[in-house]
């Protein structure tokens, strides 16, 4: 086998997670090399931004790049029942009037692209169109990858980070990714243009609105150029099976259902395919081991329901970041010093997938836990901005307790940075 390079890290993927981990380490100066199979810019589900990603965007230097940029300005989420009533809009900014409290709504393929071009600006070796065949393990320690399909060539690296997404090369291959059975959903989704929104303030929002029979729930996700993002999300036994060969059909079907997404759509033109794919929440037993570490999605993927993804991406990614220069720094690049960052991860990925479970419970609802509760109105608005990377927001799931069904953390919780 051919030996390339030796390189501090090699990231595996170019998505928002390992962008991201690849340009801090840059910018701590450490020899990195980003690999990514495809090639920029690509299609990819998942538009909405939460407004805590402000501050990994300011680290990484994205700011001034996504404020010039045409995304529409997100300061909002709203609900609206099975009926069609709509809540009250959840306002960022009224909770904190600062910059950092609203976000964007961005094309994924743009978006995607400009976090790449700005790992390459800040001195990380981008590789596009080279895909990793393996992850090269020595005495149960990552060394490196091999790539190359007809000569198979060896790039070596301290420490290896998988972040390619659902693939989930390392964590796959080393047996580590648990199922959440309870939120197994699939979704159908398409783009339209002419579809109805909000003025002013709301106009950004992501609107999230129960079908008839809470079933399923719908998004919509206003984009650039009058374009809207629209998907239905539901267990795969209600919206694949029996449904038919064509889930135009299907999606056609429920949209004509729900009074709160016919509305908007209502005289609007869809102007892609239609969609269809997987969301299964998952999660991995551990976020590194020895020379290795897991990010974004090739770690774990919530359910898209407050639009998380992008987020723990960024987040998991500017962790483990920082963790690796340390190792680095250290010379000890051992699982335990790699995941040093795991437990914080992890239980703010936990007070998300509480507030999941809450959402998909049919006899639950905000709007009446927060009448009851307005002394934890704050709690709520704080999770839904991604706010969750502290000790007092956790308060609100022990009141929540005694109305909904909420899961427990994850065995494996404990020891997560081991």
């Amino acid at each position: 086998m051919r030996v390339d390079k030796h390189y501090e890290c090699i990231v595996v993927g170019g998505g928002p997670a390992g962008a991201t981990t690849a340009t801090l380490l840059a910018q701590h100066g450490r020899k990195t090399l980003l690999l990514e199979r495809g090639r920029f810019p690509r299609h990819h589900i998942g538009e909405s931004l939460m407004p805590q990603t402000y501050w990994t965007f300011e680290r990484l230097g994205m700011l001034e790049k996504l404020a010039a940029s045409d995304f529409p300005r997100k300061e909002s989420v709203q609900f609206i029942s099975s009926s069609g009533a709509e809540s009250q809009p959840y306002y960022f900014t009224d909770r904190d009037p600062g910059e950092w409290s609203t976000t964007w709504q961005v094309r994924r393929d743009t978006f995607d692209q400009m976090m790449l071009d700005n790992a390459r600006g800040h001195g990380v070796e981008v590789r596009e169109g080279t895909g990793v065949n393996r992850v090269l393990m020595e005495g149960g320690r990552a060394v490196g990858v091999e790539v190359g399909d007809q000569e198979p060539v060896r790039i070596g690296a301290d420490v290896v980070v998988d972040a390619t997404g659902v693939t989930a090369l390392l964590s796959k291959s080393l047996n580590l990714r648990e199922a959440e059975h309870d939120l197994k959903n699939a979704s159908i989704y398409a783009y339209y243009k002419g579809a109805s929104r909000d003025e002013g303030r709301n106009g950004g929002a992501t609107v999230i609105i129960h079908n008839t029979d809470r079933s399923g729930w719908f998004w919509f996700i206003p984009l650039p150029d009058d374009v809207a993002s629209i998907g239905v999300v539901a267990p795969p036994n209600y919206l694949c099976a029996g449904r038919g060969d064509d889930p135009a059909v299907t999606f056609e079907e429920e949209i004509a259902k729900t009074p709160g997404i016919a509305r908007r759509l209502d005289g609007a033109e869809r102007i892609s395919s239609v969609y269809v794919t997987s969301d299964f929440s998952y999660r991995s037993r551990q976020v590194a081991g020895d020379g290795w570490v897991l990010v974004g999605d090739a770690f774990g993927f919530l359910d898209p329901v407050y639009s998380s993804g992008v987020f723990l991406a960024l987040k998991s990614g500017e962790f483990a970041a920082d963790a690796i220069h340390e190792a680095l720094a250290a010379g000890d690049t051992s699982g335990e010093r790699l995941g040093a960052w795991g437990s914080k991860f992890t239980a703010g990925m936990h007070l998300m997938r509480q507030l999941v479970y809450a959402f998909y419970d049919k006899n639950f609802s905000f709007g009446r836990f927060a009448k009851a509760h307005p002394e934890y109105q704050d709690h709520i608005v704080r999770l839904l901005i991604g706010d969750v990377f502290n000790d007092e927001v956790g308060e609100v799931f022990g009141v929540l307790r005694d109305w909904v069904r909420l899961p427990e953390a994850p065995a494996s919780e404990e020891g997560m940075d081991s």
